[in-house]
C-alpha cells in the first residue's frame, strides 16, 4: 500500500514537471516567434517589399511634391551640405534659398548648388533651384509670398538643421491628411503664468522642449523645421497684422511663433508634432544666449494682444512612423 502510494506521488510530481516544463517551452516559443515576425516585418520594410498605402498617383498634382524654403544667413558651407542633402529625397519639387544678405550670391556657390543638386536627385528628375533675394535684411523674409510653387506643401528649413529623407517625406505624407495645419519636429509650448495674473488680465509664459518632453503637451512646431500650407505666406505677408511683422524685425525673433498663430488662428486646431531625428551641423543659434524664454514670452503676451486673445491650440498628439519604432 506503501509502495503504492509513493508510485502515485510520483506520477503527480512527473505530471507537475512536464506540464511545466511544457509551458515554459510554449513561452520560449511564442517570445521566439514575436522576435522572429517583427524582425522579418522590419526586413520587409527596408528592403521596400511593403506596398505603400497611399500611393502619389492618388492625391492631385498641387499635392504629389513638396518644395523646400531654407532660410541661410552667411553659411556657404552649411547651406552647400543641405541642399545637396535634400536633393535625394523623393518628393522634393523644388528648392527656395531665402536670402537676404547685402551682398548677391556669388557665381560660384549657385553653380555648385545647381551641380549638387543634378548629382544628387533621384531618376534624375528636375528638380527647381531658386534664390528668393530681399533688399532688407528681416526675419520675416523667410515668409514672402513665393508666386511660383506648383505644389502646396512648403517645407520651411533653416540651414543648420538636416533630417533624413525618410523624417521628411513621413511628415510630408502627414501633413497631406491635415493640410491646412502645421506639421513640424520641433514642439515648444505656452503655459498661463499664474504668479502675473492681475483680475481679467492673463499672462503666458514659453516653454521650451523640456517641458514638452515632461508634459507631453505643446501648442507649436516651431518654422525651422515643419510643413504647411504656401497659402499662409500670403497671409503672412498681407492679412496678419503688420504690427507683428514690425515687432519680429525689431527685435529680430520670434517670427516662428508668429507663424504659429496665424495658423492657430486661421484654423482653430493645434499643430502636429512628428517624430524625426534631428541632425545639428551648426553652431548654437540666439535659443542659447541669455534671456531667451523671457524673450519669448514677452513675444507671446504680445501677439496674443493684437489678435485680442489666445488662439494657440495645446495637444498631446504626436505622429510616428511605426515602420521604424519599436516603440510609438
Amino acid at each position: 500500500m506503501r509502495d503504492r502510494r509513493t508510485v502515485m506521488q510520483r506520477l503527480r510530481l512527473g505530471a507537475k514537471s512536464t506540464i511545466g516544463s511544457v509551458k515554459i517551452k510554449l513561452l520560449l516559443c511564442s517570445c521566439i516567434a514575436f522576435t522572429v515576425f517583427a524582425l522579418v516585418g522590419r526586413a520587409a520594410d527596408s528592403m521596400r517589399w511593403s506596398r505603400p498605402t497611399d500611393p502619389l498617383d492618388s492625391y492631385p498634382l498641387s499635392r504629389r511634391g513638396y518644395n523646400i524654403v531654407i532660410n541661410t544667413w552667411k553659411r556657404n558651407d552649411l547651406l552647400k551640405r543641405s541642399v545637396s542633402h535634400y536633393a535625394s529625397c523623393s518628393g522634393l519639387d523644388s528648392i527656395h534659398i531665402v536670402w537676404s544678405e547685402p551682398d548677391p550670391p556669388s557665381e560660384s556657390l549657385i553653380k555648385f548648388l545647381h551641380h549638387a543638386l543634378h548629382s544628387n536627385s533621384r531618376d534624375d528628375k528636375k528638380v527647381e533651384l531658386k534664390f528668393d533675394i530681399n533688399q532688407e535684411d528681416s526675419l520675416n523674409n523667410r515668409f514672402k509670398e513665393i508666386k511660383d510653387l506648383k505644389t502646396d506643401a512648403v517645407f520651411s528649413i533653416d540651414d543648420d538643421i538636416i533630417f533624413p529623407c525618410s523624417s521628411v517625406e513621413f511628415a510630408f505624407n502627414v501633413w497631406r491628411s491635415a493640410p491646412d495645419t502645421m506639421v513640424g519636429f520641433v514642439p515648444r509650448m505656452h503655459w498661463i503664468d499664474q504668479s502675473v495674473q492681475k483680475g481679467n488680465t492673463v499672462s503666458y509664459v514659453y516653454v521650451g522642449w523640456w517641458s514638452v518632453w515632461w508634459t507631453g503637451t505643446y501648442s507649436m512646431v516651431l518654422s525651422k523645421a515643419s510643413f504647411f500650407h504656401k497659402k499662409y505666406f500670403s497671409l503672412y505677408t498681407n492679412e496678419m497684422p503688420a504690427s507683428i511683422r514690425e515687432f519680429t524685425t525689431k527685435y529680430r525673433n520670434c517670427e516662428d511663433i508668429a507663424m504659429s498663430f496665424l495658423v492657430a488662428n486661421a484654423t482653430g486646431s493645434p499643430p502636429i508634432w512628428v517624430k524625426g531625428k534631428i541632425f545639428e551641423i551648426g553652431s548654437t543659434g540666439i535659443s542659447s544666449m541669455g534671456g531667451h524664454t523671457e524673450k519669448r514670452s514677452q513675444c507671446v503676451n504680445r501677439f496674443a494682444m493684437e489678435y485680442g486673445r489666445m488662439p494657440l491650440v495645446s495637444t498631446s498628439m504626436k505622429a510616428v512612423d511605426s515602420r521604424s519604432s519599436w516603440f510609438w
